[in-house]
Protein backbone atom coordinates (compact mmCIF):
# COMPACT_ATOMS: atom_id res chain seq x y z
CA UNK A 1 0.00 0.00 0.00
CA UNK A 2 1.59 2.96 -1.42
CA UNK A 3 1.84 6.17 1.60
CA UNK A 4 0.66 9.22 -0.14
CA UNK A 5 0.07 12.76 1.35
CA UNK A 6 -2.47 14.73 -0.22
CA UNK A 7 -2.98 18.65 0.29
CA UNK A 8 -6.09 19.97 -0.48
CA UNK A 9 -8.23 16.68 -0.55
CA UNK A 10 -11.15 18.77 1.16
CA UNK A 11 -11.40 20.79 -1.96
CA UNK A 12 -13.60 20.09 -4.87
CA UNK A 13 -10.49 18.05 -6.89
CA UNK A 14 -9.35 16.41 -4.15
CA UNK A 15 -12.13 14.89 -2.48
CA UNK A 16 -12.64 12.94 -5.87
CA UNK A 17 -8.98 12.17 -6.53
CA UNK A 18 -8.83 11.11 -3.16
CA UNK A 19 -11.41 8.97 -2.61
CA UNK A 20 -10.61 7.27 -6.83
CA UNK A 21 -7.14 7.13 -5.09
CA UNK A 22 -8.33 5.48 -1.53
CA UNK A 23 -10.38 2.91 -4.07
CA UNK A 24 -6.82 1.32 -5.63
CA UNK A 25 -5.28 0.83 -2.71
CA UNK A 26 -3.58 3.71 -1.54
CA UNK A 27 -3.48 4.70 2.13
CA UNK A 28 -4.17 9.07 1.69
CA UNK A 29 -3.18 11.65 4.56
CA UNK A 30 -5.41 14.72 3.56
CA UNK A 31 -3.44 17.69 4.76
CA UNK A 32 -6.03 20.98 4.78
CA UNK A 33 -7.57 23.60 7.14
CA UNK A 34 -11.06 21.80 6.48
CA UNK A 35 -12.16 18.72 7.42
CA UNK A 36 -12.71 15.69 4.73
CA UNK A 37 -15.98 13.55 5.09
CA UNK A 38 -13.96 10.43 4.18
CA UNK A 39 -13.74 7.62 6.90
CA UNK A 40 -10.86 5.65 5.19
CA UNK A 41 -8.99 8.92 5.65
CA UNK A 42 -7.83 11.00 8.04
CA UNK A 43 -7.35 14.86 8.01
CA UNK A 44 -3.91 16.63 9.93
CA UNK A 45 -5.14 20.50 10.09
CA UNK A 46 -2.29 22.11 8.61
CA UNK A 47 -1.63 25.98 7.07
CA UNK A 48 1.00 25.26 4.35
CA UNK A 49 2.17 28.70 4.10
CA UNK A 50 3.68 27.96 7.29
CA UNK A 51 6.92 26.13 6.75
CA UNK A 52 7.37 24.38 10.44
CA UNK A 53 3.62 23.28 10.76
CA UNK A 54 3.96 21.69 6.77
CA UNK A 55 6.97 20.35 7.51
CA UNK A 56 5.64 18.58 10.77
CA UNK A 57 2.79 17.16 9.20
CA UNK A 58 5.01 16.07 5.68
CA UNK A 59 7.29 13.72 8.79
CA UNK A 60 4.15 12.76 10.93
CA UNK A 61 2.10 9.03 11.38
CA UNK A 62 0.11 8.59 8.14
CA UNK A 63 -2.72 6.32 9.99
CA UNK A 64 -6.03 6.78 11.16
CA UNK A 65 -6.10 6.95 14.66
CA UNK A 66 -4.37 8.41 18.18
CA UNK A 67 -4.63 4.10 19.40
CA UNK A 68 -3.03 2.34 16.66
CA UNK A 69 -0.12 0.30 18.05
CA UNK A 70 2.58 1.66 16.06
CA UNK A 71 2.23 5.49 15.97
CA UNK A 72 6.01 5.82 13.92
CA UNK A 73 5.72 8.08 10.87
CA UNK A 74 5.69 5.93 7.45
CA UNK A 75 7.57 6.24 4.53
CA UNK A 76 6.13 8.56 2.10
CA UNK A 77 5.97 7.16 -1.53
CA UNK A 78 4.60 10.43 -2.90
CA UNK A 79 3.07 13.69 -2.22
CA UNK A 80 -0.22 15.42 -4.11
CA UNK A 81 -0.23 19.01 -3.62
CA UNK A 82 -3.76 20.19 -4.35
CA UNK A 83 -3.92 22.97 -1.61
CA UNK A 84 -4.61 26.16 -2.97
CA UNK A 85 -6.80 29.67 -3.28
CA UNK A 86 -8.84 27.70 -6.30
CA UNK A 87 -9.19 31.28 -8.62
CA UNK A 88 -9.64 34.93 -8.20
CA UNK A 89 -11.84 36.87 -6.56
CA UNK A 90 -12.51 34.75 -3.17
CA UNK A 91 -9.21 36.44 -1.78
CA UNK A 92 -7.22 40.01 -2.07
CA UNK A 93 -4.96 39.40 -5.30
CA UNK A 94 -2.02 39.58 -3.31
CA UNK A 95 -3.32 37.03 -0.75
CA UNK A 96 -4.00 34.88 -3.39
CA UNK A 97 -0.07 34.98 -5.04
CA UNK A 98 1.06 34.86 -1.47
CA UNK A 99 -0.81 31.54 -0.28
CA UNK A 100 -0.36 29.76 -3.41
CA UNK A 101 2.74 30.40 -3.81
CA UNK A 102 4.49 30.12 -0.83
CA UNK A 103 2.51 27.15 0.05
CA UNK A 104 3.89 25.18 -3.05
CA UNK A 105 7.08 26.46 -1.99
CA UNK A 106 6.98 25.02 1.37
CA UNK A 107 5.79 21.83 -0.09
CA UNK A 108 8.50 21.20 -2.84
CA UNK A 109 11.08 22.44 0.20
CA UNK A 110 9.78 20.05 2.40
CA UNK A 111 9.20 17.05 0.56
CA UNK A 112 12.76 17.27 -1.11
CA UNK A 113 14.90 17.38 2.90
CA UNK A 114 12.79 14.55 3.61
CA UNK A 115 13.83 12.11 0.65
CA UNK A 116 10.21 12.15 -0.94
CA UNK A 117 10.55 10.79 -4.44
CA UNK A 118 7.61 11.94 -6.19
CA UNK A 119 5.65 15.26 -6.36
CA UNK A 120 2.44 15.82 -8.82
CA UNK A 121 1.66 19.45 -8.24
CA UNK A 122 -2.09 21.35 -9.27
CA UNK A 123 -0.96 23.78 -11.91
CA UNK A 124 -3.84 25.56 -14.25
CA UNK A 125 -5.25 26.21 -17.53
CA UNK A 126 -5.45 29.35 -16.73
CA UNK A 127 -2.04 29.58 -17.21
CA UNK A 128 -2.60 30.21 -20.84
CA UNK A 129 -4.02 34.13 -20.06
CA UNK A 130 -6.83 33.84 -21.61
CA UNK A 131 -9.15 33.02 -18.72
CA UNK A 132 -8.86 35.45 -15.97
CA UNK A 133 -7.16 38.03 -18.41
CA UNK A 134 -8.78 42.15 -17.76
CA UNK A 135 -10.10 42.19 -21.28
CA UNK A 136 -11.43 39.91 -24.02
CA UNK A 137 -8.40 38.01 -25.42
CA UNK A 138 -7.28 35.46 -27.81
CA UNK A 139 -4.34 32.78 -27.18
CA UNK A 140 -2.13 32.62 -30.05
CA UNK A 141 -2.96 29.34 -30.99
CA UNK A 142 -4.53 26.09 -31.04
CA UNK A 143 -4.96 23.72 -29.75
CA UNK A 144 -3.29 24.82 -26.38
CA UNK A 145 -0.47 22.56 -25.60
CA UNK A 146 2.52 22.51 -22.84
CA UNK A 147 5.01 24.37 -25.30
CA UNK A 148 2.74 27.26 -25.36
CA UNK A 149 4.18 30.33 -24.36
CA UNK A 150 2.02 31.02 -20.94
CA UNK A 151 1.49 34.73 -20.05
CA UNK A 152 -1.23 35.57 -18.00
CA UNK A 153 -2.13 39.18 -16.41
CA UNK A 154 -3.80 37.59 -13.18
CA UNK A 155 -2.61 37.05 -9.58
CA UNK A 156 -4.17 33.53 -9.79
CA UNK A 157 -2.56 32.27 -13.06
CA UNK A 158 0.69 34.22 -11.97
CA UNK A 159 0.85 32.16 -9.10
CA UNK A 160 0.69 28.76 -11.02
CA UNK A 161 3.66 29.99 -13.52
CA UNK A 162 5.40 30.80 -10.54
CA UNK A 163 4.71 27.16 -9.02
CA UNK A 164 5.80 25.69 -12.15
CA UNK A 165 8.95 27.16 -12.00
CA UNK A 166 9.82 26.48 -8.80
CA UNK A 167 8.96 22.50 -9.21
CA UNK A 168 11.66 22.75 -11.83
CA UNK A 169 14.43 24.29 -10.00
CA UNK A 170 13.09 21.73 -7.12
CA UNK A 171 13.55 18.91 -9.78
CA UNK A 172 16.84 20.23 -10.74
CA UNK A 173 18.41 19.90 -7.01
CA UNK A 174 18.52 16.49 -6.36
CA UNK A 175 17.08 15.01 -10.06
CA UNK A 176 13.57 14.37 -8.95
CA UNK A 177 10.26 13.39 -10.43
CA UNK A 178 7.77 16.60 -10.28
CA UNK A 179 4.81 16.64 -12.48
CA UNK A 180 2.73 20.20 -12.55
CA UNK A 181 -0.97 19.48 -13.74
CA UNK A 182 -2.44 22.03 -16.32
CA UNK A 183 -5.80 21.09 -14.85
CA UNK A 184 -8.95 21.82 -16.61
CA UNK A 185 -12.57 22.87 -15.71
CA UNK A 186 -13.27 19.72 -13.30
CA UNK A 187 -16.41 18.28 -13.81
CA UNK A 188 -17.99 16.29 -10.69
CA UNK A 189 -20.18 13.02 -11.23
CA UNK A 190 -23.33 15.55 -10.35
CA UNK A 191 -22.50 18.13 -12.84
CA UNK A 192 -23.38 16.64 -15.73
CA UNK A 193 -26.93 17.87 -15.38
CA UNK A 194 -25.44 21.83 -16.01
CA UNK A 195 -24.09 20.65 -19.38
CA UNK A 196 -27.39 21.43 -21.35
CA UNK A 197 -27.32 24.98 -19.97
CA UNK A 198 -24.06 25.42 -21.57
CA UNK A 199 -24.83 23.72 -25.35
CA UNK A 200 -27.60 26.30 -24.44
CA UNK A 201 -25.08 29.26 -24.19
CA UNK A 202 -21.86 28.02 -26.05
CA UNK A 203 -20.12 31.30 -25.50
CA UNK A 204 -19.96 31.38 -21.75
CA UNK A 205 -17.01 28.87 -21.90
CA UNK A 206 -15.22 30.37 -24.54
CA UNK A 207 -12.55 31.31 -22.00
CA UNK A 208 -11.72 28.06 -21.26
CA UNK A 209 -11.82 27.00 -25.07
CA UNK A 210 -14.95 24.83 -23.50
CA UNK A 211 -12.53 22.29 -21.47
CA UNK A 212 -13.06 19.83 -18.86
CA UNK A 213 -11.43 17.10 -16.88
CA UNK A 214 -13.78 14.58 -15.27
CA UNK A 215 -12.57 14.33 -11.33
CA UNK A 216 -12.28 10.84 -11.92
CA UNK A 217 -10.21 11.05 -14.57
CA UNK A 218 -8.17 13.13 -13.29
CA UNK A 219 -8.08 11.16 -10.26
CA UNK A 220 -6.57 8.12 -12.77
CA UNK A 221 -3.90 11.25 -14.62
CA UNK A 222 -2.63 11.74 -10.95
CA UNK A 223 -2.27 7.47 -10.14
CA UNK A 224 -0.86 7.16 -13.75
CA UNK A 225 1.77 10.37 -12.24
CA UNK A 226 2.66 8.53 -9.22
CA UNK A 227 3.08 5.09 -10.75
CA UNK A 228 5.31 6.30 -13.62
CA UNK A 229 8.99 7.11 -12.50
CA UNK A 230 11.96 8.91 -14.11
CA UNK A 231 10.19 11.87 -16.23
CA UNK A 232 11.86 14.51 -14.34
CA UNK A 233 10.18 17.52 -14.24
CA UNK A 234 6.69 17.78 -16.25
CA UNK A 235 4.12 19.76 -17.43
CA UNK A 236 0.91 18.27 -18.48
CA UNK A 237 -2.27 19.33 -19.45
CA UNK A 238 -5.49 17.65 -17.58
CA UNK A 239 -8.07 17.06 -19.87
CA UNK A 240 -10.58 15.25 -21.16
CA UNK A 241 -10.26 14.22 -24.66
CA UNK A 242 -13.17 16.55 -26.13
CA UNK A 243 -14.92 20.15 -26.16
CA UNK A 244 -17.72 20.28 -23.24
CA UNK A 245 -19.84 22.05 -26.08
CA UNK A 246 -22.16 19.88 -28.31
CA UNK A 247 -20.85 21.83 -31.07
CA UNK A 248 -18.01 20.33 -33.46
CA UNK A 249 -14.67 22.03 -32.83
CA UNK A 250 -14.01 23.61 -36.26
CA UNK A 251 -17.73 25.51 -35.91
CA UNK A 252 -16.56 26.83 -32.32
CA UNK A 253 -13.03 27.67 -34.06
CA UNK A 254 -15.26 29.29 -36.73
CA UNK A 255 -17.85 31.38 -34.58
CA UNK A 256 -15.62 32.47 -31.45
CA UNK A 257 -11.78 32.04 -32.10
CA UNK A 258 -11.82 33.04 -36.08
CA UNK A 259 -8.35 34.28 -36.21
CA UNK A 260 -6.19 32.00 -34.87
CA UNK A 261 -3.92 30.27 -35.95
CA UNK A 262 -4.39 26.25 -35.57
CA UNK A 263 -1.17 24.68 -35.54
CA UNK A 264 -2.74 20.61 -35.79
CA UNK A 265 -5.47 18.62 -37.15
CA UNK A 266 -8.52 18.11 -35.01
CA UNK A 267 -10.68 15.64 -34.96
CA UNK A 268 -14.80 16.48 -34.89
CA UNK A 269 -15.06 17.32 -31.39
CA UNK A 270 -11.16 17.19 -30.21
CA UNK A 271 -10.43 19.62 -27.18
CA UNK A 272 -8.89 22.47 -27.43
CA UNK A 273 -6.69 21.99 -24.56
CA UNK A 274 -4.32 19.18 -25.70
CA UNK A 275 -4.17 15.64 -23.26
CA UNK A 276 -1.82 14.57 -26.54
CA UNK A 277 1.12 14.38 -23.77
CA UNK A 278 -0.34 13.45 -20.75
CA UNK A 279 -1.93 10.07 -23.50
CA UNK A 280 1.70 9.62 -24.63
CA UNK A 281 4.09 9.64 -21.72
CA UNK A 282 1.82 8.67 -19.03
CA UNK A 283 -0.77 6.18 -20.81
CA UNK A 284 -4.01 8.61 -20.13
CA UNK A 285 -7.31 7.33 -21.58
CA UNK A 286 -10.16 8.67 -20.58
CA UNK A 287 -13.39 6.97 -19.28
CA UNK A 288 -15.67 9.75 -18.82
CA UNK A 289 -16.65 11.55 -21.73
CA UNK A 290 -18.99 13.32 -20.92
CA UNK A 291 -21.59 11.72 -23.94
CA UNK A 292 -21.64 8.65 -21.59
CA UNK A 293 -23.99 11.14 -19.23
CA UNK A 294 -25.89 13.47 -21.34
CA UNK A 295 -28.42 13.12 -24.03
CA UNK A 296 -27.62 15.57 -26.93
Amino acid sequence: MKQILFTGGSGKAGRHVVQYLVERGYHVLNIDQKPLDNPKVRTLITDITDAGQLFNAFSSYTGLHEFDPDLRPNKIDAVVHFAAIPRVMIVPDNETYRINVMGTYNVLDAATKLGIPKVIIASSETTYGVVFANTPREPDYFPLDEEYPVDPMDSYALSKICNERTARAFSLRNNSDIYALRIGNVVEPSEYELFPGWFAKPDFRKKIAWSYIDARDLGEIVRLGIETDGLGYQVFNAANDHTSSDLPTAELLRRYYPNVPVRAELGEFEGLLSNKKVREKLGFKEKHNWRNYVKV
